[in-house]
């Protein structure tokens, strides 16, 4: 990808994060295929990981997963997209970031510390 001016990476930054929101994981790759890293973070510190899992969208998920996600980068906020996950129930997407690896022990709260704040341990097993 060439040299973008920071009006271009802003511009960037909101399409990919609007892509994740909504589950757009087509445009999602195409961008990563055209040189955008799949760990672009918003101002906020979020990746197109933490607000497709935090979004519901397991088919995003799995796609940035293929395309070499970091599954343990937390936010700004030190939230990780595992503990999102299971914050809104998203059982599917628990299961992925936890066969892809995921820290159970990262961010604050963890994901571990979640789970039994919302009863589903089980999902960690």
């Amino acid at each position: 990808m060439p040299e973008l001016t920071p009006e271009q990476v802003e511009t960037l930054t909101e399409l990919a994060m609007g892509c994740a929101r909504r589950g757009d994981s087509q445009t999602l790759v195409d961008l990563i295929d055209q040189g955008m890293p799949v760990d672009l973070q918003d101002a906020a510190g979020n990746t197109a990981l933490m607000l497709a899992a935090y979004s519901g969208h397991a088919g995003a998920v799995q796609a940035l997963i293929r395309h070499g996600a970091d599954v343990d980068l937390c936010n700004a906020r030190n939230q990780s997209p595992i503990a999102g996950a299971l914050f809104k129930g998203e059982d599917e997407i628990v299961r992925l970031l936890r066969d892809a690896g995921a820290d159970l022990d990262a961010g604050t709260p963890t994901a571990r510390a979640t789970a039994e704040m919302f009863g589903q341990t089980h999902l960690l097993d």
